[in-house]
């Protein structure tokens, strides 16, 4: 049976819904990162001829492209949200990616294929410059607008179950790791580079440091969510660590596999997936209590 408490929840969600200019932005990131996904994950080895940039080795482009295919999981489960409650975390977090990802793109624009003799890898070249020049300022103006039409109604919304304090810990602990990582690649590149488990160049760090910064956004902003606010940061956790690993298995052949490096990187790949898959259980458990 609902209580008073529940359905004065589902009112302010209803009153916190997503605007279309939102939806029409996660529908066009959905679309994005598809792309991206089948470019850099699919057809890691063929970069030079059908991607923005050469990404070298194979294993670099894959890590890029199981990042896009998280970065699509967590937007369409933004896009499905009743409410920017839900939605607030997923936006965010594209946002400081999106950011990052032009600032990365910005500084490394003599590697991009803007004079390529192949139409594919020059036409991808400009298309993603355009991108990332766009999409950054409509995300800044959606999530404003989103946060001010939904401030009143923050106001009297009644609290949901709060995180447990061992997933907070989690939480923390990815949020730091991932944090401090991707500011030292994407800040010093070429020295952050020697403690990766496969050769880096310095835009492939940095773009690797887009992501791993996004992350870690969404990490220490979970922290203030509720456990049904965490649904969709969980399902993109658990997506990004398991295509991360499924992308060691097709590419791995340069990974230093048995170094201190590669221990680090499959233990983080560990702890994403155990937050996520708690993240998870935790918002399922509690969905069942409120329907019954």
């Amino acid at each position: 049976m609902t209580t008073v408490r529940e359905h004065a929840v589902d009112r302010d969600e209803t009153r916190q819904g997503l605007q279309a200019p939102t939806r029409v932005l996660l529908v066009a990131f959905v679309v994005l990162t598809l792309v991206a996904t089948n470019q850099l994950f699919v057809l890691a080895r063929r970069t030079a001829t059908l991607f923005s940039w050469t990404v070298q080795p194979p294993l670099s482009a894959a890590f890029l492209g199981a990042s896009y295919a998280a970065g699509c999981v967590l937007s369409v489960l933004a896009l499905r949200s009743r409410s920017w409650r839900t939605a607030r975390v997923p936006l965010v977090t594209v946002l400081v990616f999106a950011v990052l990802t032009l600032l990365a793109t910005l500084l490394h624009l003599d590697r991009f294929h803007f004079a390529a003799p192949g139409l594919v890898a020059r036409a991808a070249a400009w298309i993603w410059l355009t991108v990332y020049l766009v999409v950054p300022v409509a995300l800044l103006v959606v999530v404003l607008r989103q946060a001010r039409a939904s401030r009143s109604a923050r106001a009297d919304r009644a609290p949901g179950r709060p995180l447990p304090r061992w997933l907070v810990g989690l939480l923390v602990l990815q949020g730091a790791v991932l944090g401090v990582v991707g500011v030292a690649l994407l800040v010093v590149p070429g020295v952050a580079a020697r403690w990766w488990p496969w050769t880096l160049t310095p835009l492939t760090a940095r773009m690797i440091a887009a992501w791993l910064v996004a992350l870690a956004v969404a990490a220490l902003l979970s922290l203030r969510a509720d456990v049904a606010g965490v649904t969709v940061p969980a399902v993109a956790y658990v997506a990004f660590a398991l295509l991360q690993l499924l992308a060691l298995v097709l590419y791995g052949e340069v990974f230093a596999w048995g170094s201190a490096a590669s221990v680090v990187y499959l233990g983080a790949l560990v702890v994403s997936l155990a937050t996520g898959v708690a993240g998870l259980a935790l918002a399922r458990r509690s969905t069942t209590r409120r329907t019954r």
